[in-house]
């Protein structure tokens, strides 16, 4: 068997075992890491690097950053200052989304989910309604915000470069063409009917993420210091490209100024990472890496593109590229799917005669559809734990907001990024 061929076994048992949750998510992870190795597709160096991926490393000390808050009792203080203003469970959902989904316009999407995430636990524990209805809002927000600018997500900087090389570009606000109805009309679908879609479910308050302490005897110089550090390190990430200073190691100051300053022991830091997360994310990530080296990805691509024959409609084509990114972007990371299409969409585009930013925007908004899986970008993953998600939850609430994305940008794109325009 060809390398590509045992690649795509490998995702078709993820699949399946994801859906069907008969073993751990981590445990599915994990077996497709080691098998991967095992057969000789990646090397040990290669299927492992997940685990120093620069977000890994981002989720552990965002993890300490979010347990300092709780060790405090500061996120239900915060918890208590926001429940005051939103009343009721959908008003919470709506100022989340809107929040999170414009940060995530200016910074990294893991990044504002990251520091949010602790935020909104302790808002759930302060209001009573269940967390699992709130933080995937939040994630879903940080994903559709990722299309407000040039800067949101790194697929739109990969799609960017790909036009300079042929002397076009996207302008720094472009994508919001898209980008911004899908959030508005995302935002108003989990404020009524998809409100219903969110799961509920009650989950054990495990180490540092406790609620349920008490937080009486904590000094106060505690609590005000793990919210300025936390403060601290959302403004070195906001402030990334100019300090020079990459989010995961903002993130890894805060944590370790948090534990050196004393307000989160180190015993209570090593607590709060949650690992199932690190092993769910580490180890599928071995599986991008295999989709891309093999070329499994890639023919996958070819396959269902080269299935619409030599001249298809301009309309055909942007849809089938959007769906087609949708679909490899819950199984890959969006930037690893946008990496890989983008220069087969840009040769199909040349080869037609059409405008390129047209294609390459439809695979861009439909990179970023990560909404179905727990895998389909780093932040689905970081909240999996925390909202006791399963894959079924994810697959029920996120695949109405991949319809809505579709509808949208199939009315959207043709009218603002013509093929051929006049």
């Amino acid at each position: 068997m060809t390398p590509s061929t045992i690649t795509l076994l490998f995702l078709l048992f993820a699949v399946v075992m994801f859906v069907l949750e008969k073993i751990p998510l981590g445990v599915t992870s994990m077996i497709v890491c080691i098998g991967l190795v095992v057969t000789g597709v990646l090397d040990v160096k290669t299927a492992f690097a997940g685990f120093i991926d620069s977000n890994v490393i981002l989720f552990v000390a965002m993890f300490i950053v979010g347990g300092a808050l709780f060790e405090t009792g500061m996120a239900n203080k915060i918890g208590g200052i926001v429940t005051h203003f939103a009343k009721s469970e959908r008003s919470l959902i709506v100022a989340i989304m809107v929040i999170v989904g414009l940060m995530s316009g200016v910074l990294s999407n893991t990044g504002t989910a990251a520091v949010l995430i602790p935020v909104v636990i302790g808002i759930a524990a302060k209001s009573g309604y269940s967390r699992s209805k709130l933080l995937m809002p939040l994630v879903f927000a940080a994903a559709m915000g990722g299309n407000l600018s040039l800067i949101g997500a790194p697929g739109n900087l990969i799609a960017q470069s790909a036009l300079d090389e042929i002397g076009m570009s996207f302008g720094f606000f472009e994508y919001a063409i898209v980008g911004l109805p899908i959030l508005i009309v995302g935002i108003l679908f989990y404020a009524t009917i998809g409100e219903k879609l969110l799961p509920t479910h009650e989950v054990k308050d495990e180490g540092a993420f406790s609620t349920e302490q008490d937080f009486s005897n904590v000094p106060q110089w505690k609590q005000v210091l793990s919210l300025v550090i936390l403060v601290l390190t959302l403004l070195g990430m906001i402030f990334e490209k100019q300090i020079g200073i990459k989010l995961c190691i903002t993130g890894g100051i805060g944590a370790l100024a948090l534990i050196l300053t004393g307000v989160i022991s180190e015993k209570d830091a090593l607590k709060s990472i949650d690992l199932k997360t690190i092993f769910l994310f580490g180890g599928t990530l071995s599986l991008a890496s295999a989709l891309d080296k093999t070329g499994a990805g890639a023919e996958i691509a070819n396959l269902v593109i080269g299935a619409l024959g030599e001249n298809p409609s301009p309309y055909v084509l942007t849809f089938v590229v959007f769906i087609l990114c949708c679909v490899m972007t819950n199984f890959m990371s969006n930037t690893a799917t946008t990496a890989l299409m983008v220069p087969i969409c840009l040769s199909i585009a040349q080869g037609m005669g059409a405008d390129p930013r047209a294609v390459l925007m439809a695979c861009v908004i439909g990179g970023s559809c990560a909404y179905a899986t727990p895998i389909g970008m780093p932040a689905n993953t970081m909240v999996v734990s925390a909202g006791g998600y399963t894959f079924k939850d994810y697959a029920k609430a996120g695949l109405p907001l991949i319809l809505i994305a579709t509808v949208v940008s199939m009315v959207i794109l043709p009218i603002a990024f013509p093929f051929f325009p006049q």
